[in-house]
């Protein structure tokens, strides 16, 4: 991204959400689509985070715990010091990024719970959004953009019977509408359970919508 005469480099996080590595229809599409946004913007850095490798801490009694004595300013223990600050360090990895990558596949029509752990890690109070009695809810991470990789083994377009169940799509929208970031595009590879010339062609649709929407992201 070029700003007068400098060049500013943007640093994209993209966020795993597959276990399955090279097989994963979703990370394939997601790769393809940084290659063709680094040849538009060599400039932007990529950091990949590979949520099955992370020893992401339980957002358990111990953290909630932590959590409302922090932030109600009582007397929290060192312990519950210790398991707060954690979450915030991930919060704050995630909230530096300028723009996301998404790769996700459809589990049991939502995602997978590896991500919902991460999103309950670092969805926190004072760092992504605040409440005020005032305003209410306000996100805090407006001006940044996400890409959203899908892939599942069904599809749910609009205007089929099956689209309601499709509640992987609309909770991540909803998520990142909640803190601030709305500028969203979207690929989705599916059908991946099908003959292979129907999966092929759903992964050339895919492959075609991400160097479609790459440059201008």
């Amino acid at each position: 991204m070029r700003k007068g005469n400098r060049i500013v480099t943007t640093r994209i996080l993209h966020i795993e959400a597959s276990p399955s590595g090279e097989r994963s229809r979703s990370l394939d599409t997601a790769r393809y689509f940084l290659q063709q946004h680094r040849a538009h913007h060599p400039e932007a850095e990529v950091e990949t985070l590979r949520l099955w490798d992370l020893d992401l801490p339980a957002f358990d009694a111990t953290m909630i715990e932590a959590k409302f004595a922090v932030l109600r300013a009582t007397s929290a223990t060192e312990e519950q010091k210790l398991r707060w600050q954690g979450a915030v360090r991930l919060s704050r990895a995630f909230n530096a990024a300028d723009k996301y990558v998404f790769s996700l596949p459809m589990w049991n029509f939502g995602i997978p719970y590896i991500l919902k752990h991460y999103i309950d890690i670092v969805t926190l109070p004072g760092e992504n959004w605040l409440w005020t009695p005032g305003e209410g809810y306000s996100g805090l991470l407006h001006g940044k953009r996400a890409a959203l990789i899908y892939s599942s083994a069904g599809d749910y377009p609009g205007g089929r019977p099956s689209h309601d169940k499709d509640f992987q799509k609309p909770y991540m929208r909803a998520w990142l509408g909640f803190l601030g970031i709305d500028d969203l595009v979207e690929i989705t590879a599916a059908p991946t359970l099908a003959s292979p010339e129907a999966v092929a062609a759903a992964l050339a649709r895919a492959r075609n919508e991400a160097e479609r929407l790459a440059e201008g992201f």
